[in-house]
């Protein structure tokens, strides 16, 4: 495995990349559409929902921010969960070696 960055991003890569963070995670998340093509980490921070009658609480959260990092296995970009070592095999998704 090699840490790796996405190359020539498109709709099914970002697809991909979005289909498996949310399912390491549970939840969908927003990404940004460079996500993973300058950095071979990617860091989710947990943000508390809120709404009109219940506002997001002020304050730091202490909770630890989720990573994943990309590397490169052949021809493969894998996603790995920096939680517990998961791996998700982003089809569609060309990556490139740092």
């Amino acid at each position: 495995d090699r840490p790796a960055r996405i190359v020539n991003p498109d709709a099914g890569s970002r697809a991909a990349l979005q289909a498996a963070v949310n399912e390491a995670l549970g939840a969908e998340v927003m990404l940004v559409e460079t996500a993973l093509t300058e950095s071979s980490i990617l860091t989710i921070e947990r943000w508390p929902p809120g709404t009109m009658d219940n506002p997001v609480p002020q304050g730091r959260i202490l909770e630890k921010p989720v990573q994943f990092r990309l590397v490169t296995s052949g021809s493969d970009c894998i996603l790995i969960d920096g939680r517990d070592g998961t791996r998700y095999l982003l089809e569609k998704t060309s990556c490139k070696a740092e």
